[in-house]
Formats: C-alpha cells, sequence, structure tokens
C-alpha cells in the first residue's frame, strides 16, 4: 500500500516539508511535480512549487506504527520491542517482564492488543497476514501451562468418566488445550459455546477401552501363557492342608487300639489359624 501526499510551497523545500507534514513523517521519498515560477515583472503569472512525497506501507510497518501508538497511550512512552519478519507474519517481543497491567488476566489485555494490531495490518494487503505479540516469554509459559492442564483434566475424565469443562479461551489456547488431550489415550476434547463463551469439553473417547483400576494380586498366583505357574505348586513342594490333620489324628492312636496321651507340640507365637505342626 502507498500512501502519498502533495506539498505546495515557494520552493521546493518548502513544498516537500509540506508534504512530510501532511503524511506525518520525517523522511520519505518525493517526486517534484512543479517547478516554482517567477511572476513576470513581479505582477503577472508565476505559480509555486508542487512535490509528491510517498511512503510505502507493509503490514509490518502498519502494526509497529499502531502498537507504538497504543502503548504511548497507556504511559510505556520510552517502551522498546523488537520484531521480526516470518512467513506470512510478525512476531513482536516487547522488551521486559515488568509489565504485568499490559497482559492483563490470563493475557485478556495481550490478547485484545494483538487482535486489534492484526486488524491494522491486515487492512493493509488482501493476503491475512498473522500477528504475534509477546512479553517477556509470556506466551511460551502460558503454552505450557495449558499442555499440562488439557493432560491433567483428561485423565481426570477418564478417572471420573464425567465431561470436563473448561473456562472459554482463545482460539490459540483452545487448539493448546486439543493437542494435549490427543496425548492421552482414551480421551478427546471439542468446543462448545459462541463467541467469548466458546470453550474446550473433555470427555471419553467412546472407541477406547473402559477404564479399570488395576487389580493387586499376590504374586504367588503370577499366570503365564499356560496358567498358573506351575513350577510354585508342584507336587514337591505343596502339602494339602488335610494331610496333616490326618496324620494328627493316626497319632491319636496306637497300635492296640488305645488312644496316646502324649501332648502335641504347639508354637506358643503361632496365630489363631497358624500352622500346626505334628511332632
Amino acid at each position: 500500500m502507498i500512501k502519498e501526499a502533495i506539498g505546495i510551497g515557494e520552493t521546493v523545500e518548502i513544498a516537500k516539508e509540506n508534504a512530510y507534514k501532511e503524511l506525518g513523517v520525517q523522511d520519505a521519498e518525493y517526486e517534484v511535480i512543479q517547478m516554482p515560477e517567477k511572476k513576470k515583472f513581479g505582477l503577472f503569472g508565476g505559480s509555486p512549487a508542487k512535490v509528491r512525497a510517498y511512503i510505502v506501507i507493509t503490514p509490518a510497518k502498519a502494526a509497529q506504527d499502531y502498537l507504538r501508538k497504543v502503548l504511548d497511550k497507556m504511559g510505556l512512552e520510552n517502551v522498546e520491542f523488537t520484531a521480526e519478519e516470518v512467513e506470512s507474519g510478525l512476531n513482536i517481543a516487547i522488551l521486559g517482564d515488568e509489565f504485568g497491567y499490559v497482559i492483563g488476566k490470563r493475557g485478556e489485555t495481550l490478547d485484545a492488543l494483538q487482535y486489534l494490531t492484526g486488524l491494522v495490518a491486515n487492512n493493509i494487503d488482501e493476503g491475512y497476514y498473522r500477528i504475534s505479540i509477546n512479553i517477556g516469554n509470556y506466551r511460551e509459559k502460558r503454552e505450557k501451562t495449558l499442555e499440562v492442564l488439557g493432560k491433567r483434566l483428561a485423565f481426570k475424565a477418564i478417572k471420573t468418566n464425567k465431561n470436563v469443562q473448561l473456562e472459554p479461551m482463545n482460539p490459540y489456547e483452545r487448539r493448546i488445550i486439543h493437542t494435549a488431550v490427543q496425548k492421552v489415550k482414551g480421551a478427546i476434547s471439542w468446543s462448545e459455546g459462541e463467541d467469548l463463551e466458546r470453550h474446550v469439553v473433555i470427555g471419553i473417547d467412546p472407541n477406547a477401552k473402559p477404564y479399570h483400576k488395576e487389580k493387586r494380586y499376590n504374586k504367588n498366583f503370577d499366570k503365564n501363557k499356560n496358567g498358573y505357574n506351575k513350577s510354585k505348586y508342584n507336587k514337591s513342594n505343596y502339602n494339602k492342608p488335610y494331610n496333616k490333620y490326618n496324620n494328627r489324628n493316626n497319632n491319636l492312636n496306637n497300635t492296640d487300639g488305645t488312644q496316646s496321651r502324649e501332648a502335641i507340640r504347639e508354637v506358643p507365637t503361632a496365630s489363631l489359624y497358624g500352622r500346626i505342626d505334628k511332632k
């Protein structure tokens, strides 16, 4: 986009300065349209000088000029920022981390500033020009926070088998949540609501297997491919309980049919259902 202005003056220099004032700049490209002519005999004819000054306005320049004006109105006349042009967009980094009020609650003020700056930049050309504004690495910190939040709530939805609704977010933050939920097997996410009430909902993937809490089991009952581990339960090291009591009853009887009065040795520290050894 080209912005131009015509300056008129008695001399070329004066006409150029007037054109610069019209553009609101101190320097620009210019061309002389008309040279000044003096009046004949000081009475007839003559014409002033005309200069056409122009500047080429790019989306990046328009965005930076607008951002500078807004920051000045916010009382940040001396704040510095850097601008890096990337593919189909511009990344602006405001230097310093003491501008919390520029970020606002959950980045709402910063998002609004970025949105308005983007509107100005996209008013220059027909194509889409993406504007990103960051302060003190706030965007990176916020992205990590949202990623952790999305995964944690996805696990919560799976465990409780209930949908979890998040607070309204902008499209950029909702996309971060969706990406984080995709990394959790068994959970899905979608967006509900309109405009400023648009928010993310996390629920159970209907195609996933139902969640069951892992059951703990006795290590002696490990299973292998063929069933229980037979090596732990072979006949050589496994005594059936009823054999002990059968043997004890046999010791109570003598060969002549009379009962033996010999006491059975007990373990003083044995529990109520502890093991009873024969003598």
